[in-house]
C-alpha cells in the first residue's frame, strides 16, 4: 500500500478508479475486489490525514463493501466506530470522510457510532445487523474493529432463535413484491427471489451456526449475478439493479455473451440455484427450531410413543445401541417419511434401482412432502439411465409424479437442481431456464411445461386416457428449445420421447398429434369463422379422432390456464367449447350446416325492418353470460352482444369500430352480411352481430351508441380525430419498439370468402384503422374475428367481392399488402 499525498486526494483515486473500470482484461470477481482494495486505500488516506493518531477510533466497511464486493456503481457502507472519548475529533474526521465522497458523485450509506450503539442499532434494526455481520476493518484502531465484530457475530448466534423467523419473513415479504428472478422479462438482480439480496441471507443463516446452505454451486450462482450486475453499472451510467428490456442485448454484449437470450438463461440459472438452496436452508431452519421449542422430555415421550406405535403396525424398530429409532413412514419401495420430509429406506440402492428417483419423486408429490436434499444428492450420484423403452413400473411413476398436482413443481425442481431431470429426459436440457419474451408467459419454458402438467392433473377426470395428457401437457412446448415452428419441432421429440418411455405405436402418434396441434383449437376458434364448414372439417382432420379431440380439448385448456391470466377466460373457453362440439358432430358423420342457409332470427328481422324504416341504425345490447363454476357463485360475463342493423351504405365497418373504440368497447368477434327483406319491402339493410367486451365493466348506454353512430356515417363525427386526441392525453411511456404489422391470406381457408390475417401491435382503434383501410381497397367484409394476447393482436377478416365470392389470388394478395401499408403509416 501506498499513502502518498496525490493517491489519497479525490483527483488521484477517480483517476485511478477509471482505469481500473475500463480494463477488459480485469473483470468480475478480481475487478470488484480490486475496486475495494483501491478504496481502501483512498478512504484509509484520508483517514490517516484527519486522526494521525488512530486511538480509540476505526472506519469499518459494512455490507456489500464489507465483503469486498465492489460494482462499479455500488454505495460505499461505511461505519466511524469510536469509543466515546472524544467526540469533537470523531464528527470533524467524519466529514473530513464523508464530503470527499460525495464531492465525487458516489452514493454513501453512512453512519458514527460507538460499539453499543452499534448493538442496540443491530438489535432493532434487522437490516443493520446484517450488515454488520459482514463488517471489515478499514482504517484505524483494529481492535475496536475486532472487538465489534466479535460482539455482533456472538449476539447474531444468541438471538438466531427469534432472528432468522423475522429473517425469514423479510424474504418472503421482498419475494411476494418482487417476483421470482428466474422468471422475470426485467428481473431487479438484488432484491427479486433467488437474487443477491436471499444470497445474503443464506450467508446469514449460516454465521448463525443454526444451519447451512447447500454450498454446491452457490457461489458460482451470486458470482455470476454479480458479473450481471457490473456490466449493467458500466453500460448504463447508474447505480441500478433492474435489468430493463432495452439494456439487455448491451449487457450480453459486455459479457462476451450471444444475445439477450443467453444472458437471461445465464440469470435464470444462477437465480434457480439460489432460490432452491433458500428454500432447502430455510426448510432445515424450520426443523431445528421445532425440535428447539419441544422440551427434551416431552420429545422423548413423543419419540417413544410413536417408536412403539410404528413397531406394533410395521413390525420394525430396532436401533442401533437398543434405543428407540427416528420415527420414519414408509411410503414406498425403498423411500420413507421421516421428520416431514421424503428420504431414502436404509436398504435402498440407487446404483441398482434405476426407477427410484422417480419412485421417490413420485412419492414424495403424493404426499405432498418435499424430498431431502441428501436423499436426492445420493440418489444423483448412483443414477444411470433408464434403458429404452422403460420398464412399465418407470413411465407409471412418472405419471403419478405429473399427477400430483401442485406438489409437482417443487419435487421436480429438487430432481432437476440435481440433474436428475437431464438424465431421464436429455430434452429438457433445451428448454431449461429459457426464457419466453412475450408479456403473456409468466413462466420459463421449462416451468410453463410443469405447470401445464399440474393444470391438466385437474382434467384427468374428464378425459378416457389421463396418461397421454399429462405426457403431453409436459411435452407441449419441447420444440421451443429448437428453430423454426415449435410445435413441428415438438412433434419430432414428442414421438421419440414418448417411444422412449414406453408407449406403444398408436399412444405415440396421439401424443405427437397434441403436440403438434396443442394452439389448433384455441387458434381457431378466436381468428376463424366458426360458421363456415372449412373451418371445422379443417379441425376434424388434423384431430382425426373423437379421442384425440377430447384429450387436444383438456390440454388446450391447461396450457392457456399456464400460460398467464391474459390468455384463458370464459369468453375464449365457450368459444373453444364450441368448436369441440362442431368437430365432434363432424368426427360422428354428421355434416355441418352451410352457412349461407341460416335463416335470421325473428330479432334480425324485426331490427331490419325497424332501419329500413327509420332510414338510420337500429342496435340492440345484450349481456351474456355462463353458468357459475360454483354453484353459489354467481354467473361469468362473457361479454356483450351486440346487435346492429343498418341501410346498406358505404362505411359501416369503420363508423361501428370507431364508435366502440370510442366509447372503449373491446370487440371480440364481428359478423356482417346483407338480410334478404320480405316482398314489398324496398332496400337492402346490413346486419352486424358482435361479441363486445366493456373496458371498465360498465355497459354504454344503446342510444348513446346510436347517436354516435348516426353522426358517424354521415361524416359529422370526426373519429379519427377524436381517438388521436385520446391517445395524446396519454404520455407516451419508453418501452422497446414493436415489430411492424404483418397482412397476409390464408389459403384454402374458406371456401366462401378470401381469409386475410392481420398480426399488429394491440392499440385502442387498431379495428377502426383496418376497417377504414379495407373501404379503401372496395371489399366487402363477412365477418371479423379479433384475439389479443398481451400487447399483440391477431385479427382475421373474412372478404370478398361485391357479388359476395372470394377474391382472385392476385387481387387478394394485394389488398393485403395495401392494408399492411396503410397499418405501417
Amino acid at each position: 500500500m501506498h499513502h502518498q499525498a496525490e493517491d489519497s486526494g479525490p483527483g488521484g483515486y477517480a483517476a485511478a478508479r477509471l482505469r481500473l473500470l475500463n480494463e477488459k482484461a480485469r473483470s468480475g470477481p478480481p475487478r470488484r475486489s480490486a475496486l475495494a482494495g483501491l478504496t481502501d486505500e483512498w478512504l484509509a488516506g484520508l483517514f490517516a490525514a484527519g486522526a494521525p493518531a488512530a486511538r480509540g477510533v476505526s472506519l469499518v466497511a459494512v455490507g456489500g463493501y464489507g465483503r469486498a464486493e465492489l460494482s462499479p456503481r455500488s454505495d460505499l457502507d461505511l461505519l466511524l466506530l469510536h469509543d466515546g472519548s472524544d467526540p469533537g475529533t470523531v464528527s470533524k474526521l467524519a466529514d473530513r470522510l464523508w464530503y470527499p465522497v460525495w464531492d465525487l458523485g458516489l452514493a454513501l450509506d453512512h453512519s458514527v457510532r460507538t460499539p453499543t450503539e452499534a448493538r442496540r442499532t443491530a438489535g432493532e434494526d434487522l437490516k443493520v445487523q446484517l450488515g454488520l455481520l459482514d463488517a471489515r476493518h478499514v482504517a484505524g484502531d483494529l481492535g475496536l474493529t475486532t472487538a465489534l465484530r466479535t460482539t455482533v457475530l456472538a449476539d447474531w448466534r444468541n438471538q438466531a432463535p427469534k432472528r432468522l423467523p423475522a429473517l425469514r419473513e423479510l424474504c418472503e415479504e421482498r419475494a411476494a413484491r418482487q417476483g421470482e428472478l428466474q422468471y422475470l422479462l426485467e428481473p431487479d438482480l438484488k432484491e427479486a427471489r433467488g437474487g443477491l439480496r436471499d444470497a445474503t441471507a443464506l450467508r446469514a443463516v449460516a454465521a448463525s451456526w443454526l444451519a447451512d446452505a447447500p454450498r454446491e454451486g452457490l457461489a458460482e450462482a451470486r458470482s455470476r449475478l454479480l458479473d450481471v450486475r457490473d456490466a449493467l453499472h458500466l453500460t448504463t451510467g447508474r447505480a441500478t439493479d433492474r435489468l430493463a428490456l432495452q439494456e439487455q442485448d448491451q449487457v450480453a454484449a459486455e459479457l462476451g455473451l450471444l444475445d439477450a437470450d443467453a444472458l437471461l438463461r445465464q440469470v435464470y440459472e444462477a437465480a434457480r440455484v439460489i432460490a432452491y438452496a433458500g428454500d432447502v436452508t430455510w426448510r432445515e431452519v424450520g426443523r431445528v427450531l421445532r425440535s428447539r421449542s419441544v422440551r427434551p422430555r416431552l420429545r422423548k415421550l413423543a419419540r417413544e410413543r410413536s417408536d412403539f406405535l410404528r413397531r406394533a403396525v410395521v413390525g420394525e424398530g430396532r436401533a442401533l445401541g437398543g434405543g428407540p429409532a427416528p420415527e420414519r413412514s414408509p411410503l414406498a419401495e425403498g423411500v420413507v417419511e421421516q421428520d416431514g420430509e421424503v428420504v431414502l429406506a436404509r436398504a435402498a440402492r440407487p446404483d441398482r434401482d434405476p426407477v427410484l428417483p422417480l419412485r421417490a419423486a413420485a412419492a414424495a408429490a403424493q404426499a405432498g412432502l418435499p424430498l431431502n436434499l441428501h436423499a436426492v444428492r445420493r440418489m444423483a450420484a448412483g443414477a444411470r439411465a433408464l434403458p429404452s423403452p422403460w420398464p412399465a413400473e418407470a413411465r407409471q411413476q412418472l405419471l403419478t409424479l405429473l399427477g400430483s398436482g401442485r406438489p409437482t413443481v417443487d419435487v421436480w425442481e429438487a430432481l432437476e437442481a440435481e440433474g436428475l431431470i437431464s438424465l431421464l429426459l436429455p430434452d429438457w436440457d433445451r428448454v431449461r431456464c429459457r426464457p419466453q419474451r412475450n408479456a403473456v408467459h409468466l413462466w420459463t419454458v421449462d416451468r410453463h411445461l410443469i405447470e401445464t402438467a399440474v393444470r391438466a392433473s385437474a382434467f384427468t377426470r374428464r378425459v378416457s386416457r389421463p396418461d397421454l395428457l399429462l405426457i403431453a401437457a409436459l411435452l407441449h412446448d419441447i420444440g421451443k428449445g429448437w428453430p423454426g415452428d415449435h410445435s413441428v419441432a415438438g412433434e419430432v421429440i414428442a414421438r421419440d420421447v414418448a417411444a422412449r418411455i414406453g408407449f406403444d405405436a398408436d399412444d405415440v402418434t396421439v401424443i405427437a398429434t397434441l403436440v403438434r396441434h396443442h394452439l389448433l383449437l384455441v387458434e381457431t376458434a378466436t381468428r376463424r369463422d366458426l360458421d363456415d364448414p372449412a373451418t371445422v372439417r379443417s379441425v376434424a382432420e388434423a384431430v382425426g379422432s373423437p379421442g384425440t379431440l377430447e384429450l387436444l380439448h383438456a390440454l388446450t385448456e391447461a396450457d392457456a390456464l399456464a400460460t398467464g391470466p391474459a390468455a384463458w377466460s370464459s369468453w375464449r373457453a365457450a368459444l373453444v367449447a364450441d368448436l369441440v362440439k362442431r368437430v365432434a358432430a363432424v368426427l360422428a358423420g354428421q355434416a355441418p350446416p352451410d352457412p349461407e342457409e341460416a335463416a335470421p332470427t325473428a330479432q334480425h328481422e324485426r331490427l331490419a325492418l325497424e332501419a329500413v324504416a327509420t332510414g338510420a341504425p337500429v342496435l340492440s345490447l345484450r349481456a351474456q353470460t355462463e353458468p357459475p363454476a360454483e354453484p353459489s357463485g354467481d354467473p361469468e360475463p362473457l361479454g356483450v352482444e351486440l346487435l346492429i342493423a343498418v341501410p346498406d351504405q358505404a362505411g359501416v365497418l369503420p363508423a361501428v369500430a370507431g364508435v366502440l373504440a370510442m366509447h372503449r368497447l373491446t370487440v371480440r368477434t364481428a359478423e356482417l352480411r346483407s338480410l334478404d327483406l320480405p316482398d314489398g319491402v324496398d332496400g337492402s339493410v346490413l346486419l352486424l352481430d358482435w361479441r363486445v367486451a366493456a373496458e371498465y365493466g360498465s355497459l354504454p348506454q344503446a342510444a348513446r351508441l346510436r347517436a354516435d353512430l348516426v353522426r358517424a356515417l354521415d361524416g359529422s363525427l370526426d373519429i379519427a380525430g377524436r381517438l388521436a386526441e385520446r391517445d395524446a392525453a396519454y404520455p407516451r411511456r419508453r418501452g422497446v419498439a414493436a415489430p411492424p404489422p404483418r397482412v397476409t391470406v390464408a389459403p384454402a381457408a374458406s371456401r366462401h370468402a378470401t381469409v386475410i390475417e392481420v398480426r399488429a401491435q394491440d392499440a385502442p382503434g387498431l379495428l377502426f384503422r383496418i376497417g377504414r383501410a379495407l373501404e379503401d381497397t372496395a371489399v366487402r367484409v363477412r365477418s371479423a374475428h379479433v384475439s389479443t394476447l398481451g400487447a399483440n393482436a391477431v385479427d382475421v377478416f373474412y372478404v370478398t367481392q361485391e357479388q359476395g365470392v372470394p377474391l382472385p389470388g392476385e387481387e387478394a394478395v394485394a389488398v393485403a399488402g395495401k392494408l399492411e401499408e396503410a397499418l405501417r403509416v
